[in-house]
């Protein structure tokens, strides 16, 4: 059976606040968002490997294994890709084993980004071979955190957090589906019943679907805003499949979206800017 997991409050652990001293952006309320426009990053980071072209999924293999000389320089500059937004989701972060040097690729963004407010949700745990992660990070804090395994065979989860007016909350989604159509569609059915109940969400990550098969899913049900024409994202050096999304409910106004001329990783990262509606923010 699928599993959750549930953070009251925003000093939950693995969900971080700033350490004394630390510069940065402050906020009066902890819980308070930053203002009725809102700018979305997803990142399938691939563990800081960076793979940049199709034979180095075979040439580059080690690196799956144990740490490479840039990995370290290409986590930094990551960092550096995310830190222009508000709430970012990454997945194929490491939380700290042989291939990332033993850092917990999360945590090192965060600091590296100045994001206040960090979570990594362990999926798959191999001890010192790898600590297979989703992550997020945020400049202010949300309320409820929430981990769930979704089901299939281990090393999927989604994270779900909730932010603003907790009476009609702004319902934030990070996810990492499997690469299967049959346990994918299991996978949406799980989150469909997790978040159909809310006016106002977001739904992002690497779904592992196109923009026709995401229109034909269980997420069709969530009656979300179409993405119309596809933005390719993978492979990063050559993008033919848009296959990372981020998908919101009608309530919410989109005001850009885009994929990043990026190349740190085999994935490029989509980013979205958002206006909010007034009653998620009081």
């Amino acid at each position: 059976m699928p599993h959750a997991r549930k953070n009251n409050g925003g000093l939950a652990a693995r969900l971080l606040p700033r350490r004394h001293g630390e510069r940065g952006r402050r906020h009066a309320s902890p819980c308070a968002l930053p203002g009725d426009t809102l700018r979305l990053l997803s990142f399938n980071v691939q563990a800081g490997i960076g793979t940049q072209r199709l034979h180095q999924y075979v040439t580059h293999s080690w690196r799956h294994i144990v740490v490479h000389p840039g990995s370290r320089a290409n986590l930094d500059r990551i960092a550096d890709v995310v830190r222009d937004y508000d709430i970012v989701a990454l997945q194929e972060v490491d939380a700290g084993s042989l291939r990332s040097g033993f850092i917990n690729q999360v945590h090192h963004i965060a600091q590296r980004a100045d994001f206040p407010w960090w979570h990594q949700q362990v999926n798959r745990n191999l001890g010192r071979f790898g600590q297979f992660s989703n992550g997020m990070l945020s400049r202010f804090a949300p309320h409820t955190v929430e981990d769930h395994r979704l089901p299939g065979p281990p090393g999927r989860g989604a994270v779900v957090a909730r932010y603003g007016n907790p009476r009609n909350p702004l319902v934030v989604v990070g996810l990492h589906l499997a690469l299967g159509e049959r346990v994918r569609n299991r996978q949406l059915d799980y989150v469909c019943e997790l978040v159909n109940r809310h006016e106002h969400l977001v739904i992002m990550g690497d779904l592992n679907l196109s923009v026709e098969k995401l229109r034909h899913s269980p997420l069709a049900r969530l009656r979300l805003q179409d993405v119309g024409a596809p933005l390719p994202t993978y492979p990063s050096w050559r993008p033919e499949k848009h296959i990372d999304h981020i998908l919101v409910t009608p309530s919410l106004q989109v005001e850009r979206m885009a994929v990043l001329d990026c190349t740190l990783s085999d994935h490029r990262p989509l980013a979205m800017e958002l206006r909010l509606p007034a009653d998620v923010l009081g």
